[in-house]
């Protein structure tokens, strides 16, 4: 079959490869589509400290099952399915702390390879996050599943009432569903500060009220008259840089929440105003990956919401112009591509 191979940094490749084999647990998915994602850009950059070269990409992904290994009862070949890359164990100290998101082995067990022709998911997979798909369900639709997931997992940590203003750091993919989601959740108010007309322009058509261009506008100034200076009730980051991260406590009202959603490179540090922490009671929250609750209810969102994902595709392309699609992300054309095998 076809796969993709990253051979070092900036370096990506399309290899011949043997079809995988379904071992005990496990399923064999034939691709109908993958999504690229921030991740596989941020990999292809630099690649990732847990996985040696080389290795595949791909995790957003949905398809048909193609073989069943010994014991997997739920799933039958032929059947649409859609899932996610990763679960956790259920056995370390994290999972038993109720944090499965933050199992001790979910890194170096993520499942990766979804550009290809075949996919191999994981016993654990098989058992806790995958899904039938529903014929009402598209291919594209639903791929969405693992990003919406992580975003569902960064907004159940924080409340939302119907009254409340929201502000979005940032219009890619991650913030664009943090647009959609905060406004499925009845948020009255939704803000969007980024960069890129065409960007923001679909932020407003996603459910934003209000768009800050970044590079026109102070953003800090803007969300305070926005807001008649009270600054919103909870502010999600999106971008991923700790300048960002710094800006994100000073867009929040008393009594506010920061979701701190983008990951920063390695060893970077930020600082906060510790009399706002402090006498405005702010809550700071790290957020990161999801739990198989939050797959589920990403799995409600996509089978059973009108919410619009589809319309951040930028496009989609065929396995064989991965390559020259990352290209085109690299040099920020595009906000997110389906791969058809």
């Amino acid at each position: 079959m076809l796969s993709t191979q990253l051979l070092a940094p900036g370096q990506l490749e399309m290899r011949q490869v043997a079809v995988p084999e379904a071992g005990p647990g496990q399923v064999v998915i034939k691709v109908e589509t993958a999504l690229t994602c921030g991740t596989d850009l941020k990999t292809y950059r630099r690649g990732h400290p847990k996985f040696p070269f080389p290795f595949s990409l791909g995790h957003e992904y949905t398809g048909l099952i193609h073989q069943v290994g010994d014991g997997v009862s739920d799933f039958q070949v032929g059947q649409a399915v859609m899932g996610v890359h990763s679960a956790p164990c259920l056995t370390c100290r994290m999972c038993k702390r109720g944090f499965e998101n933050l199992c001790e082995s979910i890194v170096s067990r993520m499942a990766l390879g979804a550009f290809a022709e075949y996919y191999l998911a994981p016993a654990e997979v098989v058992q806790q996050n995958l899904f039938l798909r529903p014929a009402h369900v598209s291919a594209q639709r639903a791929a969405f599943l693992e990003p919406l997931a992580c975003v569902v997992q960064g907004q159940a940590q924080v409340p939302l009432q119907a009254d409340d203003t929201v502000v979005v750091m940032g219009c890619g993919t991650i913030g664009l569903l943090h647009i959609m989601l905060a406004k499925e959740r009845g948020a009255g108010r939704i803000i969007v500060s980024g960069r890129h007309r065409q960007r923001l322009e679909l932020a407003v058509e996603l459910g934003a009220t209000d768009v800050i261009d970044v590079d026109q506008q102070d953003a800090r100034q803007a969300v305070q008259r926005l807001t008649q200076g009270r600054g919103a009730e909870l502010v999600i980051e999106c971008v991923g840089r700790p300048e960002a991260w710094q800006e994100a406590h000073w867009h929040a009202g008393q009594g506010g929440f920061v979701l701190l959603f983008g990951g920063c490179p390695v060893e970077s540090t930020a600082t906060f105003d510790c009399t706002r922490i402090h006498y405005d009671q702010l809550t700071i929250k790290g957020v990161f990956h999801f739990t198989p609750t939050d797959v589920k209810q990403a799995y409600h969102y996509l089978c059973n919401t009108p919410l619009p994902v589809e319309k951040i595709l930028s496009g989609s392309a065929s396995l064989a112009q991965l390559p020259d699609v990352i290209q085109q992300l690299d040099r920020g054309q595009g906000i997110k591509y389906a791969i058809v095998p």
